[in-house]
C-alpha cells in the first residue's frame, strides 16, 4: 500500500504479445526488468509486481533469479535488493495475476500506440483518483515485445494515453523499464 491508500499492482506481460509483424509471441524474461522495474514499484509503494509468462522454463528462471536475492548470497551482499524484490510474483497468465491481486482492480493497460478497443484515461484524471481516494485498487499492464495482444487487452479495463516525448517523427519506443518508471511517477510521484 502506498501513502494514498491505493493498493497498486504492475502486471508485465510477456505473453501474449505481438512482435514487429504483428504476430503473436511469447518474450523472454530479462533479468534488468525482474531488478529495475521491482525497484521501482518499491520506490512508489506498488503492492505487486506480476512477471506473467507462460512458459515453464522462463517461470524457473524468474525464480532462480529471485531465490538468488532473496535467500541465497544475494541477500547477505544487498539486502536492500530483496526489499525491491519481495513483491515479485510469478504467474502464467494475466487473468491468474488479476485474480491474485483484486478482481475487483481497475486494470489498466498501456500501449505505445494509439488503440481504440478500451475506455482511454490519461494521466491527470488518474493521479486525480489515486489522490481522491476515488479507487481503492489499480492493476497496471505493461508489454514486452511489440505491444499487448488483444487477449491481453480483453482482460483490462481501461487504456492509459501513451507516453509521448518531443521527437519530430513521434519516437515511441521505450524500454519497458522506463515506461513503468515513468508511468508510476506521472501517477503516484510526489
Amino acid at each position: 500500500m502506498n501513502k494514498y491508500n491505493v493498493n497498486v499492482a504492475v502486471g508485465l506481460v510477456h505473453w501474449p504479445v505481438l512482435d514487429k509483424a504483428g504476430s503473436t509471441v511469447c518474450t523472454n524474461i530479462t533479468n534488468f526488468d525482474i531488478h529495475d522495474i521491482s525497484r521501482a514499484c518499491c520506490t512508489y509503494g506498488v503492492s505487486k509486481y506480476y512477471l506473467i509468462n507462460k512458459l515453464n522454463e522462463q517461470q524457473m528462471f524468474a525464480s532462480r533469479v529471485l531465490d538468488h536475492w532473496k535467500t541465497g548470497y544475494g541477500l547477505k551482499y544487498n539486502p536492500m535488493r530483496a526489499t525491491a524484490l519481495n513483491q515479485v510474483e510469478v504467474v502464467g497468465t494475466l487473468p491468474q495475476a488479476i485474480a491474485d491481486f483484486d478482481p475487483q482492480a481497475q486494470v489498466i493497460a498501456t500501449a505505445a500506440r494509439d488503440l481504440d478497443d478500451l475506455e482511454k484515461i490519461n494521466f491527470t484524471d488518474l493521479r486525480s483518483q489515486v489522490q481522491n481516494n476515488s479507487t481503492k485498487s489499480i492493476f497496471i499492464v505493461f508489454g514486452t515485445g511489440f505491444g499487448l495482444h488483444k487477449d491481453a487487452l480483453d482482460s483490462c479495463t481501461h487504456l492509459l494515453e501513451p507516453i509521448k516525448g518531443a521527437s519530430k517523427d513521434d519516437y515511441r519506443h521505450l524500454s519497458v523499464r522506463s515506461a513503468v518508471s515513468i508511468c508510476l511517477d506521472r501517477i503516484f510521484g510526489v
